[in-house]
Order: structure tokens, then sequence, then C-alpha cells
């Protein structure tokens, strides 16, 4: 099971990608499902390799869409370089959450965050020149991907702008698995679990916090950006605390310290939302009444059902008796 945790998530991950065209019929729900599973990566970074349980990742989600939006309708910027200054923009506002929300620990950290996240949505609420106020910004447009006037990509059909949502996932992916996988993962890890000893012996514990948040809020930001892009609109409810709570939600659902877990969890809760709303209006009470069956009975989340599942097997295949042998007799 190590090994598929260390080297074959990618794989796995990439298996989904190509699996859910022909299991889902809307391209725009499969998109959502690898746009929401790009925010549960940055909040797994922080809260399953740091041990940081942040509020405000709605805050980076809400920036990416805004920044995206402004680059998009106001400059007519081209979709090569308003995604970069996106995930530009994720990186500063999470350095500056960051460098703020790392002074303090435990519940402290995490009331620091929602203070934030709360700060940062009444400006959004105010400041509609930028974000258009309680309307949202709206025309955002979805550009072909080009690079020196050659279209490189259409994204006109949602189909194809789920071909380039499952680019962006794939490599981020990538670089988010080298990254847990090196050093720096390590210590992150020794951060979760023993701040002071890793203090002790010599890690900027800090300093380390703020480079985790700053990849957290880069990532976090490109998902809104690409959600903005395929709704047409960055609405201030990408940034209010809903955002932040249901991101959170998705993390612990899919199972923390593991990559391949964060598109679990998203797609767990995309999917079911959108079935539950065709059973009943008041859908949120059927998935609030899932979350607690998955919050009671799979604490290691989905990841951790299909670890179980996999020891399990392993454990019936080495109990059998092996057929090739003769049957020993007293």
């Amino acid at each position: 099971m190590q090994a598929i945790k260390d080297n074959h998530q990618w794989l796995m991950a990439l298996a989904v990608v190509l699996a859910m065209p022909l299991l889902i019929d809307s391209g725009s729900l499969a998109s959502e499902v690898l746009i929401y599973a790009l925010a549960v990566l940055g909040c797994n970074l922080l809260l399953g390799f740091t041990g940081l349980l942040s509020f405000g990742q709605g805050i980076f989600f809400g920036v990416g869409s805004y920044t995206l939006g402004n680059l998009l309708v106001r400059l007519d910027l081209p979709l090569a370089a308003a995604l970069p200054l996106t995930v530009l923009a994720g990186v500063v506002s999470a350095v500056l959450v960051g460098w703020l929300a790392i002074r303090q620990r435990n519940v402290y950290f995490a009331l620091l965050t929602l203070a934030m996240a709360q700060m940062f949505y009444f400006l959004a609420y105010t400041m509609t020149d930028l974000t258009g106020g309680d309307n949202g910004l709206l025309g955002v447009p979805r550009p072909p991907l080009s690079i020196l006037g050659v279209e490189l990509l259409s994204l006109e059909s949602p189909w194809q702008f789920y071909r380039f949502v499952a680019l962006c996932f794939l490599v981020a992916f990538w670089l988010l698995q080298r990254v847990t996988t090196s050093v720096f993962g390590r210590t992150l890890l020794a951060i979760r679990d023993n701040e002071a000893r890793a203090a002790a012996v010599g890690y900027d514990v800090h300093g380390l916090k703020l480079a985790v948040f700053a990849l957290s809020g880069g990532v976090t930001a490109l998902a809104g950006g690409l959600l903005a892009m395929m709704a047409g609109i960055a609405p201030l409810s990408s940034i209010e605390y809903h955002s932040s709570e249901m991101i959170l939600v998705m993390t612990i659902i899919g199972g923390t310290s593991n990559l391949f877990a964060s598109l679990l969890g998203a797609g767990f809760y995309v999917l079911s939302a959108d079935w539950l709303s065709f059973i009943w209006p008041r859908w949120l009470l059927l998935l609030g009444v899932l979350l607690m069956l998955v919050s009671l009975y799979m604490q290691r989340g989905l990841w951790g059902v299909l670890e179980s599942l996999w020891r399990l097997l392993r454990g019936r295949r080495g109990a059998a008796p092996d057929a090739t042998q003769p049957e020993q007799r007293p």
C-alpha cells in the first residue's frame, strides 16, 4: 500500500480523469469535480501535511475568481498570461494571511483564519468596481488557450473545457506530489507530528509554514479562477465562509495526508450533491445526514476505506492454501 501511496497516485488520478467522460454525461459537472479537487489539494497541504486547520481557503478561492475574471474582462489578457497571474495573486494573498495566522496555534490559528475570511468577504462586498458586489463579476469569458496568437486548445464546449481543466489538475497534482515526497514535504510532516521538536532540531517552522501557505494559496486560486471561467461569473459566494467550509469538508471526507484522497473527497461531495438535489428540494438535509455517517464510521475518509479493503483483499489472498503443494497428512 505504501507503493501505491508514493509512486502510483498520479496514475490513479489519470485513470479517474480519463474515466469520468465515460461515467458522467455532463462536461460541466466533470469539470466541477476536478476544479474542487484542485482546491482540496491546496487544503490538504495545510491540514493533512502540516496540521493547520484553516477556515480561510475561501479567501484564495475568491481571490482567484476575481483576479482571473478582471484580467479577462477588463484587461482582455490572453489566458496563457492570465492564469499565472491568478496563481501569483493567490500566493501573495496567502502570504499575507499566513504571515498573520501562523503566529498562533491550534484553535487560535483557526479563529484567525476565520476572522480574515470574514474580512475579505466584506471587502469583496464593498469593492463593487472590482468584484461586482452582491451581483458578482459578470461576463467572465472562456477564451481559447493560445500562445503568440496560435490557438492550442478551444474551450468553447463543456468537454473541451474539461480537457483544459484536466490538464491543469494533472500538472498541479504531479507538482504537488513531487513537493510532498521531497525533503520539504517530509519536514512538513515532522512539523505536523511535533512542532516543538521540529523547531528544536533547527527547522525554520514559521518559514516552512509560510511556504506551504503560499503553495496552498496558489493552487486554490487557480481552482477559483477555473470555476469563474466555467460559470461565466465570479460570484460573491466564492469568497464567503461557506466556500472555506465546503473545501474543508471535502478534504476530511476524502482523507488527509494523501493527495489522491483529495480527488475522492471532491468527487464524492460534488456528485452526491448533484444526485441528492434531484431526489428532494431540501437535499442539503440529506447531504448533512450523509456527512454525519462519514464522520462517525469513516474517520480516515474514503482513502482509509480503500486501504482497509486493500489489506483485507491481500490478507485473504495470503491465507488461501497453495493448490500446487501436496496436502500434509499426519
